[in-house]
């Protein structure tokens, strides 16, 4: 066997993201039971992937760091972090183990929510259904099974990273948290005009580069990085639902140079807004 799986989107890859439609595109997924001895060395994949023990136990060396898994734990491998994996002797092995990637996205561990490694126990919480569920349904046909799993896929990431943020938090960090929040929710309000760090560091109390790290941590961008996706979705918006002109679409969202909202919203879509609105209206 090879020390690495193909890229997604190769033609060794298998499945590609046209049989799937849309992403997470999922390669493998599947119920293991382990030989006596088996074991995988060393390796790294070029995809995501998460193995939740349903039964028994193995030992993971994932970048470097050991982790003993029993009934329930779930680990997670980031795609080309090195790591492998051994049967315990006397002890049964049975995993779920699910192989995925997001295509051309390239969506990182970070914007997951996710690190490399034990994510944690999760027997008798809903995740462990929803695994045994996508699982059940990867092996049935047709394309409403092939979106059931994507969904289940979905909901245990979006459950994972909610449930790990507020894991063992402490008040501090819960403080913190919350005037993040306020960040966010008052680039939510104000996206329409000129905003300045200064005020989102008036807002939160925090300094500019401890606000930045935290803002990136919980929500997989910068400040101004999340103003500029606002400004993106409202401008989608007014261009769908109303008749307004461009010039009239970049002043709402808080530009007044036209030019510089046309290059700013290609740059993020790939499409000019002409383009977009051309493409949904026939």
């Amino acid at each position: 066997m090879s020390d690495r799986l193909p890229l997604p989107g190769s033609e060794e890859a298998g499945e590609t993201t046209e049989e799937c439609g849309f992403p997470p595109y999922i390669t493998l997924a599947h119920l293991f039971n382990a030989p006596a001895g088996w074991e995988i060395r060393t390796r790294a994949l070029s995809m995501h992937q998460f193995q939740y023990v349903k039964e028994g136990a193995a030992e993971y060396v994932v970048d470097g760091k050991s982790y003993t898994t029993r009934k329930g734990d779930l680990i997670y491998h980031a795609p080309y972090v090195p790591h492998a994996v051994r049967t315990i002797e006397g002890e049964p092995y049975l995993c779920i183990s699910i192989l995925f990637h997001f295509g051309a996205l390239r969506i990182s561990p970070e914007l997951l929510g996710l690190s490399s490694g034990y994510v944690g126990n999760y027997a008798g919480h809903p995740v462990e259904g929803w695994l045994s569920r996508l699982i059940a349904h990867y092996h049935q046909p047709g394309a409403h099974n092939r979106m059931l799993c994507q969904g289940l896929l979905l909901q245990t990431i979006a459950e994972l990273d909610a449930s790990r943020s507020g894991r063992n938090a402490t008040p501090v960090q819960e403080k913190t948290k919350a005037k993040i929040v306020l960040v966010r929710n008052y680039i939510l309000r104000h996206y329409g005009r000129n905003i300045r760090h200064e005020e989102l560091e008036r807002v939160s109390g925090l300094s500019r580069n401890y606000m930045i790290v935290k803002f990136r941590h919980i929500y997989g961008m910068t400040p101004f990085e999340y103003l500029t996706f606002v400004r993106v979705e409202k401008a989608k918006e007014l261009a769908v639902q109303t008749n307004l002109s461009v010039g009239e679409i970049a002043r709402l969202v808080g530009y007044s140079d036209v030019h510089t909202f046309g290059r700013m919203f290609k740059n993020k879509t790939g499409t000019s807004i002409s383009q977009f609105c051309s493409s949904l209206v026939t």
